[in-house]
This record gives structure tokens, C-alpha cells and sequence, in this order.
């Protein structure tokens, strides 16, 4: 295991209830493993009592907290905030605090330089930061290049459409219409009248009922994209997901022998669904799906995903932020990633399929723009 310290000094401003203080240093120890690490921080405060602290730091990898010990530690993106626990929120002069969090990376696991308490950001040798956008925690998570690059149309993808090779109604080229399983009244076809970008999108118009499957199915293998594949696309759609289960993407997945890999809805709210054991991610609990989101309606969203192939790993971002319970870290979550980290064996994806499949109630209306595969992070 790689262990590191990195040391860095904060100036703090009291929150409401806390009194002046002339500053505090801090210690952040990480342990490091390959795709995992937990880290313990250590702060001292070196002015007058303090009586309430907030911590904030924004990671230069992909790490992502799963848990936390001694603090309440939540994420956002790359942005980090730990609060105190209650019990060890009052810090008398020269004393100190500790606590831990726990989480995963798959690209690099950089310690944070800059840090924030009570909202000040501070250094390792306790002067403020300039005002470089990139040494700012509080600056927008999108502006992380390992997380969210540059916002080109293709990027590094080694696959991307963005329908405009289309010359009739009918998805051609790139692109065909398939219905996996079963088919019925659902119809896909390439739309010049709205679209993300550019003139052109395709349109699924998707029935209820289980045997109203429709798809436009990438002509790739992307068996070999890896070993994380990332997934780009803007999707637009009229109405609510239902309360009931839809597919709205679906992946050929070798590991379960060909059986899908999906996205979709269920309760209202996203949610990952492995056909093999129709596991889902999140747990279909009312904490499970608060931890979700729903596709908002009426206009174009930007979804992200990446899926490694490696090991159980799935992180989900909607129009650039992530979404908790869209994850799965290895790490078995309550309610979130327990019934799905079941099944051990590491996803396959082989293809990319974009449309409808409803498993009851819910008829809708989707269009797809500006898609990209890519085995390395792609933004919108």
C-alpha cells in the first residue's frame, strides 16, 4: 500500500456560535490500494475555542467518498464536505479533531492541496490561495479534467454520432433499428425538426406494454473499450418516468451472455437494472430511490456513465453531477449498491442500444443526440 501526507495549514472564520480564532493546520493521511483508499484528517485549531467546524476540499482525481467515520461527510462531483458530528463539534484552543473518510478511485488518487474551513480556503503554509480557478474547491466540479474535460463533441470517443450522417427516416449507417426481445407499435426514426446540436436526432416514440421493445442499436463492437468504458448522450423525453420499470438504454453484456446491461426508471426516479438477476441500482427502497434522480422533462439532459470491466464499478452523472445512488464502489452501500455488488463478476458491455422498453405502464417519447463512447472520461 502507497501511504502519503500531505500537511495543510487553514485559516478558519467562525461559523454562527463559534468564536474568533487565529487559525488552525490540518494533516491529511491517505492509505492507498489499487482502486481504493481511506484517508484520516486531523485538524488543530490554534486560536480560540471553536464551537461548530465545517471542512471542504475538492479531490484532482476521481475519488469518490463511500463513507466516513467521526464526521458527516457527503460529496458532490469532486467537492467534498465533512461536518462535525455533534459530539466533537466544540474544538478548545490547541486541541484537536479527528476523523476519516473511505472511498474508491480508478484513474489517480492526488491528495488535496487546498482546503476550506468554514468557507475560507487555505494553503499549506497558511496564506490564502490566489485566485487560480484551478486551486479553488469551490470552483464548479465540471472544471476537473480527469472527471469532466474539455466539452467537445467527440473527444477521445471511439465511437460518436451525432445523427447528422443520417439521409432518410430511417436510422441507417452507424445506426439500426432492433427490437431485442419482442416487438409492437414503437417506431424510432431520424428527426430533422429537433435536435441538440446540429439538425438532425433520432426520435423514439415508445409504447407500454412489455412487447413494445424499440431500439437503434450501434453497428460497433465495443467489446474492447476499456478498461472503464465511459458513455456520453443527451436525451430529451415528455414524460415522468413511471412508477413502474422502463429501459430507455440497454447493453449487450457478455458477462451475463449477452443478457442486458440498462438504464432506465422505476418509482419515478433513474435506476440501473441488470437482467440477469434483475438486480437494481439503486435498492428500490424509499432511501434507495431518494438517493436517485428523476429525468426531468421538456428539455435536453445531458447523462454520463462509466462502467468498468475490471470490477464492480458503475458511477452515473446527470447533466455533470453525480448521483449517489447511481453508483456502485465496491463497497456494499445500504440501500444503495448491496443487491447489486450480489453478483461479483464485472460487467461486458459488447454494445449500445437507445430507445424503449416498457415493463407495464408508460408510454413516452425520447429523442438522442451528440452520443459517445470512450475509454477514458468524455463531458458533455
Amino acid at each position: 500500500m502507497a501511504l502519503a501526507l500531505v500537511v495543510s495549514a487553514l485559516v478558519w472564520v467562525p461559523a454562527p456560535g463559534a468564536a474568533a480564532a487565529g487559525g488552525c493546520s490540518m494533516t491529511y493521511t491517505p492509505n492507498q490500494w489499487n482502486g481504493g483508499f481511506t484517508a484520516q484528517v486531523k485538524l488543530t485549531n490554534l486560536g480560540s475555542a471553536i464551537n461548530g467546524w465545517t471542512a471542504t476540499w475538492s479531490y484532482g482525481g476521481d475519488q469518490h467518498i463511500t463513507s466516513g467515520w467521526n464526521a458527516t461527510v457527503t460529496q458532490s462531483g469532486t467537492a467534498v464536505t465533512a461536518r462535525d458530528a455533534g459530539y466533537n463539534a466544540s474544538v478548545p484552543a490547541n486541541a484537536s479533531v479527528e476523523f476519516g473518510v473511505q472511498g474508491t478511485w480508478s484513474t489517480s488518487n492526488p491528495s488535496p492541496t487546498v482546503v476550506s474551513l468554514n468557507g475560507v480556503p487555505c494553503t499549506a503554509d497558511g496564506t490564502p490561495p490566489t485566485d487560480d480557478p484551478t486551486d479553488d474547491p469551490t470552483d464548479d466540479p465540471t472544471d476537473d479534467p480527469t472527471d469532466d474535460p474539455t466539452p467537445v463533441d467527440c473527444g477521445t470517443a471511439v465511437f460518436c454520432s451525432g445523427f447528422e450522417d443520417q439521409t432518410g427516416t430511417t436510422p441507417s449507417g452507424q445506426w439500426t433499428t432492433v427490437s431485442p426481445d419482442c416487438s409492437g407499435s414503437g417506431t424510432a426514426t431520424v428527426d430533422t425538426s429537433v435536435a441538440h446540436s446540429g439538425g438532425k436526432s433520432v426520435r423514439v416514440d415508445g409504447r407500454a406494454g412489455y412487447c413494445n421493445h424499440v431500439f437503434v442499436a450501434a453497428n460497433r463492437d465495443l467489446s474492447s473499450v476499456g478498461p472503464t468504458m465511459y458513455v456520453r448522450m443527451w436525451v430529451r423525453h415528455t414524460t415522468a418516468l413511471p412508477a413502474q420499470h422502463t429501459t430507455f438504454v440497454s447493453m449487450p453484456d457478455s458477462s451475463q451472455g449477452g443478457r442486458a446491461l440498462r438504464v432506465g426508471g422505476q418509482n419515478g426516479a433513474l435506476q440501473w437494472n441488470r437482467e440477469t438477476d434483475d438486480a437494481t441500482l439503486p435498492a428500490q427502497s424509499p432511501a434507495g430511490v431518494a438517493l436517485s434522480r428523476p429525468l426531468p422533462t421538456g428539455g435536453w439532459q445531458c447523462l454520463r456513465f462509466s462502467v468498468s470491466t475490471s470490477s464492480p464499478g458503475i458511477q452515473t452523472w446527470l447533466n455533470d453531477v453525480d448521483v449517489p445512488g447511481l453508483r456502485v464502489d465496491g463497497v456494499p452501500t445500504q440501500d444503495v449498491d448491496q443487491q447489486w455488488l450480489s453478483r461479483s463478476t464485472a460487467p461486458r458491455p459488447t454494445g449500445l442500444r437507445l430507445g424503449w422498453e416498457s415493463y407495464g405502464q408508460g408510454d413516452d417519447t425520447l429523442w438522442y443526440d451528440d452520443v459517445a463512447v470512450a475509454s477514458a472520461p468524455i463531458g458533455c
